[in-house]
């Protein structure tokens, strides 16, 4: 079976973690990863969601922190912020500098992000195959709200710095409307047997895989169903501050209202079936009368054999 996950964040490295773990040998996974809140800092390229997904499934990855790697250090960042260099409120690991680093240099020395990617999977036995979501630099900005009026600022400023506490406006992706997806991902949508969407954030993480020009059409045409996971739990957000997201474009945190949001595919949205958790077991007729199939299953992912059970029912759901 061909599955193809469309991911981002620590939601996504988790569930992508569960799928790997819950496909056959002969199964092929594709996962295209959101490229949305990459930034430039210090002089080098950041892909946060990217090295996510590639150090979660290296087994790299500081599971405590939720981000970076295992076991770093930060003598690097320390001299940089003696500099007055960076960011102070945002930390770069001298281990997760090297790649900053060496992905910056192929960049440079002109290969594209599809290439780099594919340089950074060669060095763990990841067991899937990593796409970015598009080679177009497409940085997310948000506009916020405050005593002073509107601005704009990078989202991981936003999302770091501010920690969703100023009030977001919009969110908007500069270079989207001439951005085409990277290489390879309209044909393993095409391909594929089921297309996952992970429980990653609907707006800055999955939104922006949805928005790149192509992929929306490339989902409509695919003969594979499209199977969502609901990343709100009981009204509740697992990790993060989608729900401030959320709210900036208007969706309840609830999983009937983020399904209606992704919206059926039979009526131009994206999704056949949503999976939704026990404790929302009550919102799955809603789900059914925006077109979608509901599949009430446990959703939360507290380890591997929990994420491999997630995985087991998304993908049973789209085999139905």
């Amino acid at each position: 079976m061909r599955i193809l996950i469309l991911a981002g964040g620590v939601g996504g490295s988790k569930f992508t973690l569960g799928v790997r773990a819950a496909a056959g040998h002969d199964d092929h996974i594709t996962v295209v990863a959101n490229t949305g809140d990459d930034l430039w800092l210090s002089g080098v390229r950041l892909q946060p969601d990217v090295d996510s997904i590639v150090y979660a499934l290296a087994g790299v990855n500081d599971t405590h922190r939720g981000w970076g790697r295992a076991g770093d250090t930060e003598r690097v960042n320390e001299e940089l912020q003696a500099w007055g260099a960076g960011w102070p409120w945002f930390t770069l690991g001298d281990l997760d500098l090297g790649t900053h680093l060496a992905r910056t240099g192929w960049l440079r020395d002109g290969a594209t992000p599809t290439q780099v990617l594919d340089r950074m999977s060669r060095r763990w036995p990841l067991g899937v195959h990593l796409l970015p979501m598009t080679d177009s630099e497409v940085d997310t900005i948000v506009t916020v709200r405050d005593q002073d009026g509107e601005r704009p600022m990078h989202f991981q400023e936003w999302w770091t710095r501010w920690r969703a506490a100023l009030e977001p406006v919009r969110f908007e992706n500069p270079g989207m409307a001439e951005a085409r997806p990277a290489p390879g991902v309209a044909e393993a949508i095409a391909n594929a047997d089921v297309v996952l969407l992970a429980p990653s954030n609907p707006v800055v993480s999955i939104g922006p895989i949805l928005a790149v020009p192509g992929i929306r059409d490339a989902l409509t045409a695919t003969r594979a169903a499209v199977v969502g996971v609901s990343p709100v739990i009981g009204g509740r957000v697992v990790r993060g501050m989608a729900d401030v997201c959320l709210a900036a474009i208007g969706v309840e945190s609830n999983a009937s209202a983020i399904a209606a949001h992704y919206g059926a595919r039979a009526s131009g949205g994206a999704l056949d079936a949503w999976l939704l958790g026990e404790e929302d077991e009550a919102l799955a007729p809603e789900v059914e009368a925006a077109g979608i199939r509901a599949v009430v299953a446990p959703l939360w992912m507290r380890d591997e054999a929990t994420s491999a059970a997630l995985a087991s029912a998304a993908l049973g759901a789209g085999r139905r």
